[in-house]
């Protein structure tokens, strides 16, 4: 019994050795494979070593320098054979790979490298019109406008979304990027804009003592109300037996309690004007001989009024000593040429805009006193506009000027030609019933309106006239209108 155990160990011990055996036979084998492997990886396999990340991230103006591969094969350097592909699109949106290969013989190796361009910038919202808005209490937004860009995708108007709430609207787009951008819009519900009126009829009007003052009317709009003509509260009565100035007041408060005001001047004077009045108003100035005209009307202690024209600016000394001294400074042209002033209404008014700057900048006043060139009743006009006087002498009261013609001609620029023919012309029109509005000229080497001057003062003087520089209460003398 011993014997046959004895056996069966010896036996075992006999597969245990086999076994062992076995298994070192196995390990050395592969050891021998690794080694083998190894060796045709070190001589046969080329291997290829990637420089810099694996992953590059780029943004989409981005330059990108490949860092490149080092390849070595049988310990040799051979990276001037690698052969490198890429899918790269510049400029667009994406994930792409960079291929680093080489082959030797029947082995080949490749190396990967991952590019990931983005757009990291976000769009642009323009809001068309005004950031901050107001409405009127209860009045529902209208929306302006507005445009949004990328800078990638383009135009993605139609992507923004748009949220209203009480106090804003809120503008809201995302690209395909995902690059989100919002602005908003204020909005602020106030009314704090008064009605407009507006006046039919002239704001100035001009009446004769004792005449029929009817009311032309008006009409109210309030920018949240619409029309509140109906609200409109009238001041004032125009008495037609006082000979001055009247003024009627139209005023209109809305809902929010903004009130606005604005007031029509009617001026009441007798038929003849103030009887024995002269003025004195010289056309066409500065010249050579304002000076001189000047020291006669200071000597005399007459006012005179003066319609001034643009000259040189050598002379504008002569204007601010006319008004220095009391003188009324009137508007009468700029460029004095009519085919300038009356080709249009715009182009008048441009002319009178810029002589009334002049005398602003000389006297530091604004005159409102005017004289047409050529007066209220030219004809010349129709070769450039027909009916435009009939306008201008409209417009330029509803502007608040006052415009004089004349009822005494002296005739300096035409048919006289001495100063005794000036002196004449004056005096024998002149009347004590009416206000005596004489044409006469500053203009160049004017000697026998200059030399007449002091003789016509001493007539008027002599024979119970006044002198008075124009204003704006001096009683309108006008022509009638030709065209």
């Amino acid at each position: 019994m011993e014997k046959q155990e004895v056996k069966k160990v010896k036996k075992i011990k006999k597969k245990i050795k086999i076994h062992k055996k076995a298994v070192l036979i196995t390990a050395i084998s592969l050891i021998l494979i690794a080694v083998m492997v190894s060796v045709c990886f070190i001589f046969f396999i080329p291997n290829v070593k990637l420089l810099g990340d694996r992953v590059i991230t780029l943004k989409l103006d981005d330059t990108y320098e490949d860092s490149g591969v080092v390849a070595t094969y049988r310990g040799k350097d051979v990276t001037d054979e690698v052969k490198i592909e890429d899918n790269i699109k510049y400029g667009k949106v994406g994930t792409y790979k960079i291929t680093y290969s080489i082959k030797k013989g029947i082995f080949k190796t490749e190396k990967k490298r991952t590019i990931k361009i983005i757009d990291d910038i976000k769009p642009e919202i323009i809001l068309e019109g005004e950031e901050e808005i107001t409405l009127c209490p209860g009045k529902e937004f209208e929306e302006i406008g507005y445009k949004a860009t990328d800078n990638y995708d383009g135009d993605i108007t139609k992507k923004v979304e748009v949220e209203e709430t009480d106090d804003k609207i809120t503008y809201t787009v995302t690209d395909s990027s995902g690059n989100k951008t919002t602005v908003s819009r204020k909005i602020i519900r106030s009314d704090k804009e008064g009605p407009k009126i507006t006046l039919k009829g002239n704001s100035t009007m001009y009446l004769n003592k004792g005449g029929t003052y009817e009311e032309p009317g008006y009409t109210a709009v309030d920018n949240c109300e619409g029309d509140v003509s109906d609200n409109v509260e009238v001041e004032g009565k125009v008495d037609t037996s006082k000979v001055g100035t009247q003024i009627i007041t139209y005023k209109v408060k809305d809902k929010s309690g903004n009130e606005t005001k604005i007031t029509r001047e009617v001026y009441v004077s007798s038929p003849n004007g103030q009887g024995g009045m002269i003025y004195l108003p010289f056309d066409d100035g500065p010249s050579n001989v304002t000076d001189d005209i000047l020291d006669i009307l200071k000597k005399r202690g007459v006012k005179a009024t003066f319609f001034v024209i643009n000259q040189s600016d050598n002379l504008n000394y002569l204007i601010k000593r006319a008004h220095d001294e009391g003188h009324t400074i009137g508007l009468h042209s700029y460029s004095h040429q009519y085919n300038v002033v009356y080709r249009s209404t715009n182009d008048y008014f441009n002319d009178l805009d810029a002589i009334s700057k002049k005398v602003k900048e000389i006297t530091g006043e604004e005159s409102k006193i005017i004289r047409f060139p050529g007066g209220g009743s030219n004809t010349i006009s129709k070769k450039y506009s027909l009916g435009i006087m009939s306008i201008l002498t409209n417009e330029v009261l509803s502007r608040g000027y006052h415009y004089f013609d004349w009822n005494v001609d002296c005739g300096d620029a035409g048919g006289a030609k001495t100063k005794e023919q000036v002196y004449n012309n004056v005096v024998n029109n002149l009347s004590h019933n009416r206000a005596n509005v004489v044409l006469m000229h500053d203009f160049q080497n004017n000697y026998k309106t200059l030399e007449a001057l002091d003789d016509i003062i001493s007539y008027g003087l002599a024979n119970g006239y006044t002198f008075a520089a124009i204003d704006m209460n001096t009683p309108l003398v006008r022509h009638r209108v030709n065209n």
